[in-house]
């Protein structure tokens, strides 16, 4: 594939995503201040920008096997935590910004976490290993199995995760 076409594609797959997560979040909010047409626009639109998303990545043929795709997952969920994270928390604690510091230290743990999964995910890729999760809506931790009763991350009370038992 010709190089400008790869960053093209690339740069659109980077931006559909933003969108789409921008837009969800708009969504949450027009929802709790009551506007419930605009929080339907907004994920419409937030879905619309998925599917534009997807189509590049099939197009880039990013997406493979699944094992491929877990391996791929483990590693840049590893490099995620391991350097753009590091930085990103000396950068903070630099700045003394604490909001910012909080936020990219809760989110490196929880990569951190995300990584450990797809490892574990890996060993027992054969076996087909069916587990609940349990999902932190203040700081995104993910539970495996089991709902703790506080976010090991954020402190985060049990009532604050989301099941996914799909």
């Amino acid at each position: 594939m010709d190089e400008k076409i790869r960053n093209a594609l690339n740069q659109a797959y980077v931006g559909e995503a933003k969108a789409s997560l921008r837009l969800k979040v708009y969504a949450q909010k027009a929802e709790a201040e009551g506007y419930k047409q605009m929080a339907k626009l907004f994920n419409v639109i937030a879905f619309s920008e998925e599917i534009h998303g997807a189509r590049a990545l099939r197009v880039l043929r990013e997406i493979k096997s699944t094992e491929e795709n877990l391996a791929a997952s483990f590693e840049s969920e590893k490099q995620v935590a391991e350097v753009a994270y590091d930085k990103f928390v000396k950068l903070a604690e630099e700045a003394g910004d604490k909001e910012a510091l909080l936020q990219f230290s809760q989110s490196k743990d929880v990569e951190e976490t995300h990584a450990k999964l797809y490892k574990q995910a890996m060993s027992h890729f054969m076996e087909e290993r069916e587990t609940d999760y349990y999902v932190c809506k203040v700081c995104g931790y993910v539970a495996d199995g089991t709902l703790p009763d506080e976010c090991p991350v954020c402190g985060a009370k049990k009532e604050q995760f989301v099941a996914f038992d799909k």
